[in-house]
């Protein structure tokens, strides 16, 4: 008999401007599922819904997004296809290479880098992500480097899409955000 998935609930608070976003986390047998839903104030209001598929040592499969606003909606699917993505069924040349999606309105993207660099024994990692801009839905690549100051605490650097751009980011023990500094802050639910 199968166990049955671990569930976990998160909820981040935007600190630089009215927004929320709820997360749930399953882990099963066979990878982890997760789920999410932000809803901001910014770009005249937007709710984004995106689910993910990872394999169990968290390594994205796919992502879908779903982007509601005054114009609508749209949608982007990436897909991983071999070392690169695939962007709503068409491989993207240009995305070969890129290690993880990062979608711009969620800090759970950058657990993923983040399990990485805290899992070996280095204490700097640069990688390649396909990074999608919520406000546009545009994908393109780009560049980030983590540098580990603590076990639960890192600095993040944008070398690429947003170059210059830095926090720390605090975590809990599986690599989580609890506070991506100016940006996002875990809450508990009331």
């Amino acid at each position: 008999m199968q166990a049955a998935p671990e569930t976990r609930i998160l909820f981040w608070r935007r600190t630089d401007l009215a927004g929320m976003e709820r997360l749930v986390l399953e882990h099963g047998a066979d990878g982890i599922s997760v789920s999410g839903t932000v809803i901001c104030v910014e770009d005249g209001g937007f709710r984004i819904d995106h689910i993910w598929r990872l394999t169990p040592d968290w390594h994205t499969l796919s992502l879908l997004v779903e982007k509601s606003d005054a114009d609508g909606m749209t949608r982007i699917a990436l897909e991983r296809a071999g070392t690169g993505w695939s962007v709503d069924g068409v491989h993207r040349p240009d995305l070969d290479g890129a290690e993880e999606p990062d979608l711009s309105v969620t800090p759970l993207c950058n657990t993923l880098p983040i399990r990485k660099l805290l899992s070996g024994a280095k204490d700097s990692l640069t990688l390649d992500v396909s990074y999608i801009d919520a406000a546009t839905m545009a994908v393109r690549r780009s560049r980030q480097r983590y540098d580990r100051l603590t076990p639960t605490r890192v600095h993040y650097t944008d070398l690429g899409v947003a170059n210059g751009f830095e926090a720390d980011l605090d975590l809990d023990d599986q690599g989580l955000v609890l506070t991506y500094e100016g940006l996002f802050e875990r809450v508990d639910p009331i």
